[in-house]
């Protein structure tokens, strides 16, 4: 039997062993947990308030876009909070304090639509001081899939009644209800559009033959040659009148019809001006009271004398009037008239000139 000597080297060699094993799995444990920082790394606490922990469980990651830099340690709930009550506590990597800020936000996500759930941090528009040992994180807050269905089941509803209005209206146009169903169902409306795109075509066809007004507008040249002449034309007009020529030349480019304007312009406001002071005809019409009284009973005058002639009173009245002043007027015309007439027939019989000798 082995003595008490080996019995006991055997018990310290197992000894080294275990601590051997022990320290090479803590060394394994620590590298495959590099991630976060390591075991041995040294490590800030921070905490945030979810309305849902949603299923994190403790050991959940905790990642800073997309990177795992920690761990979830503790999950709580604080009573005084109300709106808030899950506290969860993390335990992140000092390596990566620098990218923590105050302002920083925390959510809860899930990997995949059925994965585990983990705490997701965002520094991407984050300002603020460095976060702390101790610090809260500010939430930001994700509607859950809960309530994404609850208020995604008006929409659905909705969606329903109009799937429900759209079966209604196919069945109403496989049925040629209405309007659009008989649109859809009636074949006449199928040949009155054959007949009208064959009647298109053939009008097309006229048209390239250069039939009628409208083919010899397409093939005919001589309205192209016409619309070229004309153009040219009216080229040498704007030609001409660019250069001065002819009265439009002239009114765009010679100034002296500018200047006779300007002249004429300022006698009008001349003119005006005079009138506004009561100068003149005009100036006493528009501002003499007593010259436009006298006007006034002059042209009263007048209209009643030509009342009087349009009535026959007076000389002016008889002269208009009377026809028997027309009547000797006119027959004293023809005696004159016949007269000369007998004069030119027979002179010697009016022209008797004697010479008498002394």
């Amino acid at each position: 039997m082995p003595n008490q000597h080996e019995v006991r080297w055997s018990q310290l060699k197992v000894g080294v062993l275990v601590i051997v094993a022990l320290s090479a799995l803590t060394l394994l444990i620590s590298l495959m947990s590099g991630s976060s920082g390591g075991i041995f790394s040294r490590r800030i606490v921070v905490h945030s308030f979810f309305q849902n922990a949603s299923g994190l469980k403790p050991g959940a990651p905790v990642n800073l876009q997309g990177v795992t830099i920690g761990s979830v340690k503790k999950i709580i709930i604080v009573p005084r909070r109300k709106l808030t009550p899950v506290e969860v506590i993390m335990s992140l990597g000092l390596n990566y304090k620098d990218a923590l800020h105050a302002d920083t936000t925390a959510s809860l996500e899930t990997a995949g639509v059925l994965g585990d759930t983990f705490v997701d941090l965002d520094s991407s528009h984050a300002t603020g001081p460095q976060l702390t040992n101790g610090g809260e994180v500010p939430i930001l807050q994700t509607p859950s899939l809960s309530d994404v269905i609850v208020s995604s089941q008006s929409t659905i509803q909705q969606a329903n009644v109009i799937l429900a209005k759209l079966n209604t209206l196919a069945d109403a146009l496989s049925t040629s209800k209405g309007s659009l169903g008989k649109f859809i169902n009636n074949p006449d409306l199928y040949n009155h559009a054959v007949g009208s795109l064959t009647q298109l075509q053939d009008m097309i066809a006229a048209v390239n033959q250069g039939q009628g007004t409208l083919g010899k507008l397409v093939t005919d040249e001589t309205l192209y040659k016409r619309a070229n002449d004309t153009i040219t034309r009216l080229q040498d007009i704007v030609d001409q009148i660019d250069a001065g020529k002819g009265t439009a030349g002239r009114l765009v480019k010679d100034d002296a019809l500018y200047n006779n304007l300007n002249r004429t312009a300022l006698k009008a406001s001349n003119l005006m001006t005079q009138i506004d002071e009561g100068k003149g005809t005009l100036g006493m019409l528009a501002k003499d009271q007593a010259f436009r009284n006298k006007v006034s009973l002059t042209v009263s005058d007048l209209q009643s004398i030509l009342q009087r002639a349009d009535e026959g009173q007076g000389t002016m009245g008889k002269l208009l009037h009377d026809p028997s002043l027309y009547n000797n007027s006119d027959q004293a015309v023809v005696e004159m008239r016949n007269l000369l007439q007998a004069v030119r027939a027979n002179p010697k019989k009016y022209l008797a000139i004697r010479l008498h000798i002394f």
